[in-house]
C-alpha cells in the first residue's frame, strides 16, 4: 500500500492519507494532533513516516513521547 503514497506529500495528499477532508486535516496540525510540514522545494510536505507515528499514538498503539507528556502535564 505505500508504494501508492509518496514520502513527502503536499497537503492534499497528506489529508488523504489520513483520509480526511483538507480543512480538517490543517485543524489537526494546528491543533498539534498531526505533525507540521517540512519546506521542499519551497512548498509544505508531510514526511509520510512522521504521519504514520502520529496516527498510531493518536490509535494507542505507539508511546506518547516523554517531551510530549511533559508539554500536555504543563499546558493541558
Amino acid at each position: 500500500m505505500n508504494a501508492r503514497w509518496p514520502h513527502m506529500m503536499k497537503a492534499d495528499t497528506a489529508a488523504q492519507y489520513c483520509d480526511m477532508a483538507r480543512s480538517a486535516f490543517i485543524g489537526e496540525v494546528a491543533n498539534g494532533r498531526l505533525p507540521v510540514p517540512v519546506s521542499l522545494g519551497g512548498r509544505d510536505h508531510w514526511f509520510r513516516p512522521a504521519l504514520d507515528k502520529a496516527l498510531a499514538i493518536l490509535a494507542g498503539e505507539a508511546d506518547i513521547p516523554e517531551y510530549r507528556k511533559e508539554l500536555n502535564e504543563r499546558y493541558g
